[in-house]
């Protein structure tokens, strides 16, 4: 090719996003942990029964809001398979549906806590590991080494640490730490993202919910393309869950898995943890055509969106 031949192009315009199919809303009806498995069916009924009228009215809510009351409204259940191992999906998955519909609930789709982690080769957490733009307090200096080191985000200045001084100088006073963004106090939160030992790292359950939050959102991509996409299934389940699909669409007719906003219904132990998740996703960049692709269908749809994404975010937190 002779330099008069030669074609040049911005690698942006080139660059292709995948878009991902989106409902209104995600409805997120539980996580089981392995101390809800033990406490017997009992327990699982009860969270269901507190769950279905919160679903009802956010239902009614978006149907009430989408132009000709059109909502597309998908269901999620969350299973950690990452942290502790119990039962199998043979047996477990079709108990935790018949307590759904006992309850008027359908479980549209089943998720596996360790695809937050990594799933086919993807390494999600890695993903948005990535991602993360702390948010420094004035006055940083760079001393202190970066979230990817540590394994620790805050949302503000932490208190000083004073140290060893050296010989004939003062000892540093103690100072609070402090919210960047406080209303007058502080709410100081510091978020341990991971701990390793000899076998690796093991990803904390705030961060792992985090990246659970962006699937719902349909927000990460890697190399452009959707790393996880809902894979059909039912009876009979597998009796390993590594044999279980990361997503698995239950109801055929669901609306997508991924939605413009999220709801979980979930118990106020679980309260803490959303404390952190939301600190976490408050310094998640996000890729900026997957943003745009999201805020023009929305807004096309009449239903425009919050540009913070933990204002997608809403809870409820039922007693014990």
């Amino acid at each position: 090719m002779t330099p008069a031949q030669a074609v040049f192009g911005e690698v942006e315009a080139e660059r292709r996003v995948a878009s991902a199919p989106l409902s209104h809303v995600s409805i997120e009806l539980g996580h089981l942990y392995m101390e809800d498995f033990q406490a017997g069916p009992d327990r699982l009924r009860e969270q269901f029964r507190q769950v279905a009228p919160w679903a009802e009215t956010m239902r009614r809510s978006w149907q009430a809001r989408v132009p000709g009351g059109r909502a597309r409204v998908s269901t999620c259940f969350l299973i950690d398979d990452y942290f502790s191992r119990f039962s199998t999906p043979a047996e477990l998955v079709p108990a935790v549906l018949e307590a759904a519909a006992e309850c008027d609930l359908t479980i549209d789709y089943l998720a596996r806590e360790s695809a937050c982690a990594e799933t086919d080769g993807v390494k999600l957490a890695r993903l948005v590991e990535d991602r993360l733009v702390t948010d420094p307090p004035a006055g940083t200096n760079g001393s202190r080494p970066p979230v990817t080191e540590t394994g620790w985000l805050c949302n503000g200045a932490r208190s000083p640490y004073g140290g060893a001084v050296q010989a004939m100088e003062s000892a540093r006073a103690w100072e609070p730490p402090a919210q960047n963004a406080k209303r007058r106090h502080s709410i100081f939160v510091d978020v341990e993202l991971w701990d390793s030992d000899s076998r690796g790292r093991t990803w904390s359950c705030p961060f792992l919910a985090a990246v659970w939050q962006l699937l719902r959102l349909g927000l990460i991509r890697n190399d452009g393309e959707l790393p996880v996409r809902p894979v059909p299934g039912g009876p009979p389940f597998p009796s390993d869950w590594e044999e279980l699909p990361a997503i698995v669409q239950l109801n055929p007719a669901a609306a997508p898995f991924s939605a413009y906003s999220t709801m979980s219904v979930l118990s106020s132990r679980f309260l803490p943890v959303e404390l952190a998740v939301r600190t976490i996703l408050s310094q998640v960049f996000v890729d900026a055509e997957v943003l745009r692709q999201v805020a023009g269908r929305s807004a096309g749809e009449g239903v425009p969106l919050p540009d913070e994404l933990v204002d997608r975010i809403s809870y409820v937190f039922l007693g014990a």
